[in-house]
């Protein structure tokens, strides 16, 4: 189970919940105008969908702070993003495993952001920007441990 863990970049978890929020909230590009004309639509159709209200609590200063559901994705890959970096401090076989999948997942991300319409939006821009950041935060992370260790071990 460890291994899996170690193989298992976290940051797919958050891309595969906008990715089924996506495919199954779609929505036309498409739409028509008042006057029966077809228009392109200007912002991605599941935008809609990811401003909707999921959590609210009251203050003590009175008002109400809201949640989104883009905004409770994009919490949900912060926490993964951190734990991804804590992650990429070992130095063994499944980091560097880790590291290709997640450099496959970064590029799976671009893909879907250039080419489809309801992955033009902020959440999914800042999702594609933590598995950047984790590829490159990770490979640097495992040179430095990796240069640590063998700095170490050279000296004995």
């Amino acid at each position: 189970m460890r291994l899996i863990f170690g193989i298992f970049p976290l940051l797919v978890i958050p891309v595969v919940l906008y990715n089924l929020i996506a495919l199954m909230g779609g929505g036309d590009v498409q739409t028509t105008n008042e006057l029966g004309q077809t228009v392109q639509a200007q912002v991605a159709p599941i935008q809609g969908l990811l401003n909707e209200r999921f959590l609210g609590l009251p203050m003590i200063s009175g008002v109400e702070w809201i949640l989104t559901k883009g905004d409770a994705i994009v919490l949900l890959a912060v926490t993964f993003l951190f734990l991804e970096i804590l992650k990429s401090t070992s130095t063994g076989t499944a980091t560097i495993v880790n590291h290709g999948i997640s450099l496959l997942l970064f590029i799976v991300c671009l893909v879907q952001f250039l080419l489809m319409p309801n992955f033009a939006t902020s959440t999914f821009f800042i999702l594609m920007s933590m598995t950047l950041l984790d590829v490159l935060a990770g490979v640097i992370v495992t040179i430095v441990s990796a240069r640590r260790d063998f700095g170490v071990g050279g000296d004995v």
